[in-house]
């Protein structure tokens, strides 16, 4: 061969893999350093750690307690698990007969806590799972307890229960004459795409029968108008169950085509700027309260190292940063605002952060109270065929798509958030919500509690800061003074804007009265030989974990 041209072709081919590996090295320094960022990580080691259960005795003293403090602890301990079996017979019953049968109820039930603690918990401390009744803030439970809601229905309940109580009432009225008919639109269904293009500036919308089932259609018809594969979202964030928006642990199927990348960073930008295989950048406005981090949750809590907190100034300048970028390298912006839709404000995201994304998709309390995922976005990228390509279509229905009770619901919705009366729930919304997390604040700082929260508006997490691997206990103290959580705990309180000034400080009466109790039962204990500053306590406590589980790994602790 010809010398100078297998120069030339040498020199090619290095430049090539000068290129990729320019490339995956731009890509690399993306990508959170955490695991959250890198996904396939996380699933190796999450496959490697081993369940092993604490003893009697190790359960109550972890931490090497001194016996009166471990005895402290049992006796609060089996207190509490006293007061559970006595004022929650009924709805305990019910929920361990159900529980056989009904797969999420034991996946719920076994990650409340650390799974180290998990058996001896069920055991003692069983929550219930059913409620027969609402009554404005409060639930009612098959005993008659009446527990100041907190849970929020993971995002649904915004207005509060009685406003989705009438909304379905009065939805079912509108459509009762057509009954579950399919296929075909109830009229109600064109005044529900008027309100919503109105509402959103969009030209079309589609309905889905979930906000997950909104994800996928947002992220398929992204793919399909730009030819190009790959979907970007940040890492931490959740957007459904699906495999490509959970391409780590949850996931038993490797995303190849799913990017993680770090939110709130230069670097990121720099990759959806020169990379021409990107379809779609996906944003969840939760993650301005943890950027990179996963939603927090009570039965990860192993220590006190829980981090939460919003700069939403500084989220809203990355915003407008990503926004400009992705358009100028042709990517789909997707706001999902299945969690949080109508929640920051009437015209959510978009409205309160200034940034107008190319798809957003809804979920939640836009059904009125009834299960429901709506897509809205330009003609362009809402169309699922192409003019001259008739065979190459981008499918998508559903069986329960448009249903007449969802759009019925829906529509009550709509029409309710046009009032004066739901409008006045929007005014001062920060303030408000801002004044009242400092307010909880002051209120443990007085009572010389360990705690403080992060919010953004109405979702709140506590932070605990003391290190203590019996942080979590505190959901059940305050389940037994009567606030109800959802299954995460105290990672995650969601409140409804029906919670006044009066039932707000009755919140606090209670988080004080729980943590009083919870302290002077011992949980919050720390040895004297400990660290003194708080971070370092906590990867104490976890070099702590890591020692037991590579014990039990190799068969040399309990399990």
């Amino acid at each position: 061969m010809n010398p100078i041209l297998t120069g030339l072709l040498a020199a090619s081919a290095g430049a090539v893999a000068l290129t990729k590996g320019h490339r995956r090295l731009t890509l690399s320094r993306a990508k959170h350093p955490g695991l959250g960022g890198h996904v396939r990580m996380a699933k190796r080691i999450a496959g490697q750690i081993p369940f092993y259960s604490y003893g009697e005795d190790r359960f109550f003293r972890v931490d090497d307690a001194p016996d009166a403090i471990a005895d402290q602890r049992r006796a609060g301990f089996e207190r509490l698990g006293a007061v559970f079996a006595e004022r929650y017979t009924q709805t305990l019953a019910l929920t361990r007969e159900a529980r056989g049968g009904l797969s999420d109820l034991q996946f719920t039930g076994a990650y409340r806590v650390p799974f180290q603690f998990r058996e001896k918990v069920r055991t003692t401390l069983a929550t219930g799972a059913f409620y027969q009744r609402s009554e404005g803030p409060m639930l009612v439970d098959l005993d008659g307890n009446r527990l100041i809601d907190l849970t929020g229905s993971y995002g649904v309940n915004l207005f509060g229960n009685d406003f989705y109580k009438r909304t379905m009432a009065e939805g079912a009225a509108m459509v009762a004459d057509l009954g579950g008919v399919l296929g075909s639109f109830h009229p109600v269904v064109a005044d529900n795409v008027r309100r919503l293009t109105t509402l959103t500036g969009m030209d079309e919308v589609s309905f889905h029968m979930s906000g997950t089932e909104a994800v996928m259609q947002a992220v398929r018809l992204a793919r399909y108008h730009t030819r190009r594969p790959r979907l970007v979202r940040f890492a931490g964030a959740y957007h459904g169950w699906w495999g490509d928006v959970q391409p780590g642990i949850g996931n038993p199927v490797p995303a190849d085509r799913t990017l993680t990348l770090a939110d709130m960073s230069d670097r990121t930008l720099k990759v959806l700027a020169t990379r021409k295989d990107i379809a779609c950048v996906l944003v969840n406005p939760l993650q301005a309260m943890h950027p990179n981090g996963s939603a927090p949750s009570d039965g990860q809590l192993v220590d006190g190292g829980r981090k939460a907190g919003a700069d939403l100034a500084a989220y809203r300048e990355w915003l407008h940063k990503l926004a400009e970028t992705c358009r100028a390298n042709g990517i789909v912006l997707i706001f999902d605002e299945v969690f949080m839709g109508f929640r920051l404000a009437k015209g959510g995201m978009p409205e309160y952060f200034g940034v107008k994304p190319d798809l957003i998709t809804y979920g939640k309390t836009l059904g009125g109270g009834l299960p429901v995922g709506v897509l809205c976005g330009p003609a362009h990228l809402m169309k699922r065929w192409r003019e001259d390509r008739p065979v190459d279509i981008c499918f998508a229905r559903g069986t329960f798509n448009s249903h007449p009770m969802v759009m019925g619901a829906m529509n009550a919705f709509l029409q309710r958030l046009e009032t004066p009366e739901v409008a006045a729930l929007y005014d001062g919304l920060d303030e408000r919500w801002n004044a009242r997390a400092a307010m909880f604040n002051a209120r443990m700082a007085e009572a010389g509690l360990p705690l403080s929260v992060a919010h953004v508006q109405t979702i709140w997490t506590i932070l605990y800061l003391v290190a203590s691997p019996y942080n979590w206990m505190l959901q059940y103290y305050l389940r037994a003074h009567g606030l109800a959580l959802s299954w995460v705990g105290t990672g995650r309180l969601i409140f409804s804007l029906d919670i006044d000034d009066t039932l707000f400080a009755d919140i606090c009466d209670r988080f004080v009265a729980a943590g009083q109790q919870m302290r002077d039962d011992g949980w919050w204990w720390t040895s004297p030989d400990a660290p003194q500053e708080l971070k370092a306590a906590n990867k104490a406590i976890r070099r702590r974990i890591l020692k037991e589980s590579l014990a039990v790994r190799l068969g040399q602790g309990e399990g």
